[in-house]
């Protein structure tokens, strides 16, 4: 990367408190959901800026799941492609010799633009636990709101290098649910395993998931599980076991094994990085420029799109602004940056014939977080995989499947910790806000009640069962339920309203959502392989009939 200024580095060294800290950043990073190889993360793509001016066919805003999809299958049909990631390409070690930070010492590199860390467990065993950081361009973006903090992705990668990696394709019978204008026969026999195998998603080894030590308290989650009645299934991730394995045996770097999740994962993982993005890179028909940031999409005098870019630099501060002129421009921002650069254009004027759906159907995919205090005759192991692999089933009479999720703290805490995914149909709206010159979200944070009652119908019953009580001191002071984030936006840009079955924006040829903008608030699993998939669709049929 090349910077013309760069953040103070920000390795001071274990701070006072830095075990409490340290614990608590490893938390929340476990309840992230997101495949990797036994190479450290690396760079892949082919980083050269866009220049002032220049007139490209198509242009992809965002390098997450959808952009590296639609940049891909464009390269592969022959169309040259520029991809602009407001974030950075995360490909140059740190003074620690290792590209991402580590989770149990956020530094620089953890946080995008703040002076102090947002960690979704705010609290542990009765301490905060945020710290001071130099303000850079990090990795996780914990974007406020009212009402609801968004976990966000921020590089080149966007949300798989910060997710949990759990790969889940939803039911069969939920899908008209999720999509309902989508046909399910050529998702589930298509494009759900093309996604599938692109992403490199596997199944751990049941065998060694009952012996080995850093499952312990997965294995508890399954006890407990069971003992009330619930079925408790693997599921698939993006975590190459065969290298977790390696790290079990301490023959390799510690990745999994060490914690790493929230702020990126050194070695393990098969984030974007390791898959999408090579097989970009390979077609020698894409580019790609990180620390730009898109501003404007206006139709151009002479056809296409005027694209107005910032170039930034890693404490944020805009370098230059730049005009690109693109004849297509396929918004893949993620759920909240597409929605809100969409409407932002829409009620300024810019883009006034963008239908009145854009920034509606937004929602959390019902996502709310607890713990459990277990006795002491169920401990869940000091060594604990950052990498969730299983999950407790009651969707279809409770409305909730909560992830078994790590607390890898370092040393015993006999508790047990869940990231719940809810039938939750609260949905709200982006809006332009003029007065204060931003995007407004209508979130209400009672409207997670919702989820909270769904969960407990899982949560209060094992309780009740094994005489346990919930934890207090997770996300506050005698607070209960983390329901004051997601890590699962969804929607702002639905399928087949706000665009056509396809994601081509209504009033404008050219224009395409081909991000999570797309899926309605919710699917009923962690959704990034339907992103995947539903791009791998999408991207299919606009090559076939728009180029």
């Amino acid at each position: 990367m090349t910077h013309t200024r760069t953040c103070d580095n920000g390795f001071k060294g274990p701070s006072r408190r830095t075990f409490i800290a340290g614990t608590g950043s490893i938390l929340v990073g476990t309840a992230l959901a997101g495949h990797a190889s036994a190479a450290p993360a690396e760079a892949v793509s082919a980083s050269t800026q866009i220049a002032d001016g220049a007139g490209v066919v198509a242009l992809v805003i965002g390098t997450g799941y959808g952009g590296c999809v639609a940049a891909l299958r464009l390269a592969q049909a022959g169309v040259d492609v520029h991809m602009v990631e407001m974030g950075m390409s995360w490909d140059t070690p740190g003074p620690d010799g290792k590209i991402f930070a580590n989770t149990t010492t956020p530094d620089q590199r953890s946080f995008w633009l703040r002076t102090r860390t947002k960690q979704p467990l705010s609290n542990f065993l009765g301490f905060p636990i945020d710290k001071a950081i130099p303000r850079c361009t990090g990795i996780l973006d914990a974007e406020e709101f009212s009402g609801i903090t968004v976990y966000q992705g921020r590089g080149v990668g966007g949300g798989s290098l910060v997710n949990g990696g759990m790969a889940v394709t939803p039911r069969r019978e939920h899908f008209s649910d999720v999509l309902s204008s989508v046909n399910a026969d050529e998702m589930y026999n298509v494009y759900y395993p093309r996604a599938n195998a692109e992403l490199g998603v596997g199944l751990i080894d049941p065998a060694w998931f009952d012996t080995t030590a850093c499952y312990q308290y997965a294995r508890v989650g399954r006890k407990h599980a069971q003992r009330s009645g619930f079925p408790f299934v693997f599921v698939p991730t993006v975590y190459d076991w065969n290298y977790m394995k390696q790290e079990a045996a301490g023959t390799v770097p510690k990745s999994a094994l060490a914690g790493e999740i929230l702020y990126g994962n050194n070695y393990g993982k098969k984030s974007l990085q390791k898959t999408y993005l090579p097989k970009i890179k390979a077609t020698g028909r894409v580019t790609i420029s990180p620390l730009h940031k898109v501003t404007s999409v206006a139709p151009a005098a002479g056809g296409g799109y005027a694209v107005t870019i910032d170039q930034i630099n890693t404490t944020g501060d805009t370098l230059t602004t730049k005009t690109v002129t693109a004849a297509k421009v396929f918004f893949a921002a993620g759920s909240v940056g597409t929605s809100k650069l969409l409407v932002k254009l829409r009620s300024t004027g810019v883009l006034p014939n963008l239908n009145n759906e854009v920034g509606k159907g937004w929602g959390d995919n019902g996502n709310v977080m607890c713990g459990r205090a277990n006795h002491l005759w169920d401990p869940t192991g000091p060594l604990q995989s950052s990498i969730p692999t299983a999950g407790i089933d009651n969707w279809a009479s409770g409305g909730a499947f909560a992830e078994v999720a790590p607390l890898p703290t370092g040393i015993e805490t006999y508790a047990s910790f869940y990231l719940s995914i809810t039938k939750n149909p609260n949905r709200a709206e982006f809006s332009w806000n003029a007065a204060a010159g931003k995007v407004d979200l209508s979130w209400q944070t009672a409207w997670k009640q919702t989820s909270i009652t769904a969960a407990k119908t899982i949560f209060d019953k094992i309780n009740a069962k094994e005489g346990t009580i919930y934890r207090t001191d997770l996300f506050g002071v005698y607070k209960i339920w983390g329901d004051h984030l997601t890590y699962h936006p969804l929607g702002g840009a639905v399928l087949n309203k706000a665009t056509d079955n396809y994601g081509r924006l209504h009033g404008y040829a050219g224009l395409y959502v081909i991000d999570g903008a797309l899926i309605p608030g919710n699917t009923s699993v962690n959704p990034f392989v339907t992103i995947t998939a539903l791009a791998e669709r999408n991207i299919e049929k606009i090559i076939a009939t728009d180029l």
